[in-house]
């Protein structure tokens, strides 16, 4: 009845240590009186599930009526002689959950009835020395609810770790901060102008096209202080190819064949995945879809589209192009390098911020080709590689 008496079961138990009485179901007054004459709980009972969470006690708080359903029972004390508060966190230990494991009933729903409750094996000190012990759990309490809070924080902590070791690590090696500088190592200026003029040099021999200049970097583009010895560069400045995978990607055949189409799913961290889940296509077929990528050993797998920002370098073995969810580069600087600066935070996080499109976000060519990125002399670059090798196996045990 919608104004009547709360009837309370055990899924009134709250979170908190509580019974919500509020959204309980109700029933009548009269139902409430005969049912009374059996049990009616008041101030200090304790309620004791029988079914489902078995154990799982209420003390009674409140002098309003109500009445608890078959699946508990109602544990009242002799107040005179047994500290109410005593019994209750007695009926929380390690005994009573031993004591109801001894006695449950293992049907399709798994019972304590209430015959066996009744004789539960129960620790009985004084009145007085169960009112030090109720004091004393009290102040320990508030410090094992501290404790916990703490754990998680650890836990989550401890989590968390490998990936933000592994993300820090990369992104010291970009500010230059992972290995030491020498200087006879030379200066990303003067390889930046050998890159440029290997580039005009594949331009004369029509072997990359030539390109429309880039804007100048500003300074509210860059991040972060690098090396003196440093240049910031945009990507297409260091690459000889960025282009993306198909964007109408021919229908596959029915069987399996030497010729594969991948997408963004197909990438990971360091390697090529999921080849249960591609799209083959025949040998002609393949041939033009692959004039867009032309696929080389070396190059740089990187995720555009949908899943962003994953990345791997080729090392061969497939013959492969790609739909529009993957683009392909190839560079003029060592390329685990480039790869490794594509997995830093830094460059994660300025995608997923930039990315655009509405079903599925993307991080496409124009803002790619822009992309701006730190740029170490060639040997320090394969110093910070060898480094990162070193320690980023580390990470991966931690987890």
């Amino acid at each position: 009845e919608e104004n009547g008496i709360p009837y309370i079961s055990p899924v009134n138990f709250t979170n908190d240590g509580k019974i919500d009485f509020d959204n309980a179901k109700k029933i009548s007054i009269n139902d409430f009186l005969n049912l009374s004459k059996k049990c009616k709980p008041e101030k200090n009972d304790i309620i004791f599930p029988r079914y489902g969470t078995i154990g799982v006690i209420r003390m009674v708080e409140t002098d309003q009526p109500f009445i608890v359903s078959y699946s508990c029972c109602t544990i009242k004390n002799l107040h005179h002689f047994i500290c109410p508060k005593y019994v209750f966190y007695v009926l929380q230990s390690k005994m009573i959950k031993d004591e109801i494991n001894r006695y449950i009933n293992k049907t399709t729903q798994p019972n304590v009835g209430l015959k066996s409750i009744k004789i539960f094996l129960f620790p009985l000190p004084p009145l007085a020395e169960q009112k030090r012990i109720v004091e004393k759990i009290e102040q320990i309490l508030p410090h094992i609810d501290q404790y916990e809070k703490a754990w998680g924080k650890l836990e989550t902590f401890n989590k968390r770790f490998p990936d933000d070791m592994k993300k820090s690590l990369l992104q010291y090696a970009i500010e230059g901060k992972l290995v030491e500088q020498r200087p006879e190592e030379g200066t990303a200026e003067e390889l930046y102008q050998q890159i440029q003029e290997e580039k005009q040099r594949l331009i004369a021999e029509k072997k990359i096209k030539k390109e429309k200049q880039l804007p100048e970097i500003t300074q509210d583009e860059i991040p972060f202080d690098i090396p003196d010895s440093w240049k910031w560069v945009r990507l297409r400045d260091i690459c000889i190819k960025i282009v993306d995978g198909d964007h109408n990607p021919p229908s596959g055949v029915d069987f399996n064949t030497n010729f594969i189409m991948l997408s963004a799913q197909n990438i990971n961290n360091d390697k090529i995945v999921n080849l249960d889940q591609v799209r083959y296509l025949t040998e002609d077929v393949f041939n033009i879809a692959n004039q867009r990528t032309n696929v080389n050993i070396g190059d740089i797998f990187f995720t555009i589209v949908g899943t962003l920002g994953r990345s791997c370098v080729y090392n061969g073995g497939y013959n492969i192009c790609f739909q529009r969810s993957v683009s392909v580069l190839q560079t003029l600087i060592y390329n685990y390098f480039l790869k490794y600066t594509l997995d830093t935070p830094f460059i994660q996080q300025f995608m997923i911020k930039n990315a655009t499109g509405t079903a599925q976000k993307g991080f496409y060519l124009r803002q790619l080709e822009k992309l701006v990125i730190p740029l170490p002399p060639l040997a320090e670059q394969k110093r910070i590689v060898e480094k990162l090798e070193q320690m980023l196996p580390l990470c991966e045990r931690l987890k």
